[in-house]
């Protein structure tokens, strides 16, 4: 049996592969552990991590949307799951930044991968896959930080009066089964095309969230929000825009408390102090203009 404390070795050991192999570390990964490994002249990406339920990431639950997202020429192939693990066929490219996506080709292009996601990924599900609403998520979070004595805690009731008030003004919501992390890095650009890259989050929710994310994690501009709201909608009126706003405010407050928890329960090498105070200053920063406008 592998051994869970070294994910090196975890990656090492999985049954798919044919001999003895020698996983090479991959950078990015801020909720799991990634390697590249070499196997009979091909080249494989493997996750490894196990459940986080702090964060509602459930292993079957990613490797199911991964299943899916594949089968419909959205993401790399899936060869191999076993508890923990998760190995994809590799692709060689570069993960996207902030500012890729704010050229206006490539964003049209990621917002094109997106809505191929929501509108084909739920027909090549398999089996049980979970919701994400971004206010049970919160206020889930706040009971683990209230728990911990987080530095945050004493900010929790006027965080969470801000989230209802986001909940009110999004209102009834048209279901997708989203991404919900489309950070810059989870679009992978192999010179010819994009693949969206990391189910961890996915699920049922709004296709509101995604497209609020996309916005707020990579500096959009007003002008390529309101170009995307009509792109992706054909016709936006101002109901929609509003719930739009109060979506991507609920999606930099999720970012906020993420890091929160993660500042306190992750074990791995990254500066989640900082991306906490980060998002906390955006957050603020975008739920007044929410409350102004």
């Amino acid at each position: 049996m592998a051994d869970r404390s070294d994910p090196r070795d975890q990656a090492a050991r999985l049954r798919c592969w044919s001999g003895p192999v020698d996983p090479r570390p991959v950078g990015g990964g801020i909720t799991n552990a990634n390697f590249r490994v070499e196997d009979s002249g091909e080249a494989f990406f493997v996750r490894i991590g196990e459940d986080i339920p702090l964060h509602g990431v459930m292993r079957f639950n990613e490797a199911a949307a991964s299943r899916a997202a594949s089968a419909a020429g959205l993401s790399p192939e899936v060869v191999h799951q076993e508890p923990g693990a998760l190995v994809l066929r590799f692709v060689e490219g570069q993960p996207l930044e902030a500012s890729d996506l704010r050229k206006p080709e490539t964003l049209e292009r990621a917002l094109t991968l997106v809505q191929r996601a929501h509108a084909e990924l739920p027909r090549h599900l398999h089996g049980p896959t979970l919701a994400f609403w971004v206010f049970h998520v919160l206020r889930d979070y706040a009971h683990t930080l209230r728990s911990d004595e987080s530095p945050i805690a004493r900010e929790l009731p006027r965080l969470l009066a801000a989230a209802e008030t986001l909940e009110r003004a999004v209102g009834p919501v048209d279901l997708v089964f989203g991404h919900n992390d489309l950070l810059a890095a989870n679009f992978l650009d192999d010179g010819k095309r994009l693949w969206l890259i990391d189910w961890e989050y996915g699920g049922w929710g709004s296709p509101l969230f995604d497209l609020g994310g996309l916005a707020s994690n990579n500096g959009l501009s007003v002008d390529q929000e309101t170009w995307m709201l009509e792109a992706y909608f054909g016709h936006c009126d101002d109901g929609r825009r509003r719930a739009y706003a109060a979506m991507k405010c609920a999606s930099l407050l999720r970012e906020t408390l993420w890091s929160a928890v993660s500042e306190v329960h992750s074990t791995l090498d990254f500066d989640y102090a900082g991306y906490t105070a980060e998002n906390a200053a955006r957050f603020d920063a975008a739920f007044s203009g929410f409350r102004d406008s």
